[in-house]
């Protein structure tokens, strides 16, 4: 038998060409997670300046408007961040989406094995999955306001959103599925990456613990907001403004009584 005929027939000369892009896509994925995950904790302490006051917030939401760098507010210069974190959690869904049940005989076989082997971190990942989908529709319509009316951001109008505009609930499901969707997606990378180096229990209670401090964070900042929206119902659509500033453009513009003018020569002579 012919050496080339040997070779072909034990499968040696099947080769198959070592692909990087799985692995490359996978980094990817998980540096987008990283990021979103990251800025939702930032967003959650700055959505909950509100519980220091309504100025505090004010003077959050008016420094990435520029206002104290320009002058006056820029609200393209917020469209743009939201833009950004946009086209990363686009890209981060449509990475993460290649590992989803693409139809329901895969949901029900994931389900079932699921149950039948009971096992913690597979359940946490079919969790994921579910608070993933619900984020893919609540994330995108909240990131849509934000791009198209930045100047609605402050504490009347966040109130107004959550009491007037009857948002409350929309944003309490949001609130329990990213903050599920981000610490569970925050563990795996712990346990996929090695970092930090510690036993999964330890990571799983870090986990929890997180959870539970920015769920309950989110929850009494949705209440503020909710309480400063029933208080302002009779004034819908104002937008707040510390005393301090609004008392700078009567300061300017008080009036001032004119010189008296001198009379026209011979006039009383």
């Amino acid at each position: 038998m012919p050496y080339e005929t040997i070779i072909v027939q034990t499968g040696l000369a099947e080769r198959v060409a070592k692909n990087r892009w799985p692995a490359r896509l996978d980094v990817l994925q998980s540096g987008t997670g990283l990021f979103l995950a990251l800025f939702m904790w930032g967003h959650m302490f700055f959505v909950a300046s509100i519980l220091l006051g309504e100025t505090p917030m004010w003077v959050i939401t008016k420094f990435f408007e520029g206002h104290f760098i320009f002058g006056s507010s820029h609200y393209w210069l917020v469209s743009c961040v939201v833009a950004l974190v946009a086209v990363v959690f686009v890209a981060h869904a449509g990475l993460a989406v290649r590992k989803f049940p693409i139809n329901y005989r895969q949901l029900r076989a994931i389900r079932a094995h699921s149950r039948a082997m009971r096992h913690e971190d597979t359940t946490l990942w079919v969790w994921q999955v579910y608070t993933g989908f619900l984020l893919f529709f609540f994330a995108s319509a909240h990131l849509y306001q934000m791009l198209v009316w930045p100047e609605k951001i402050g504490p009347y109008g966040s109130g107004d959103r959550m009491w007037s505009d009857g948002l409350w609930p929309f944003y309490l499901t949001m609130l329990l599925a990213v903050e599920l969707h981000g610490g569970i997606g925050l563990y795996r990378l712990a346990v996929k990456w090695g970092w930090p180096d510690a036993p999964r229990a330890t990571l799983k209670k870090l986990k929890w613990a997180l959870t539970a401090f920015f769920f309950v964070l989110g929850l009494a900042t949705l209440g503020a907001y909710m309480k400063i929206g029933f208080e302002h119902r009779a004034h819908y659509g104002e937008r707040y403004t510390p005393a301090w500033i609004a008392a700078e453009p009567q300061n300017e513009n008080r009036a001032v009584a004119p010189a008296p003018q001198a009379a026209p020569s011979g006039e009383n002579e």
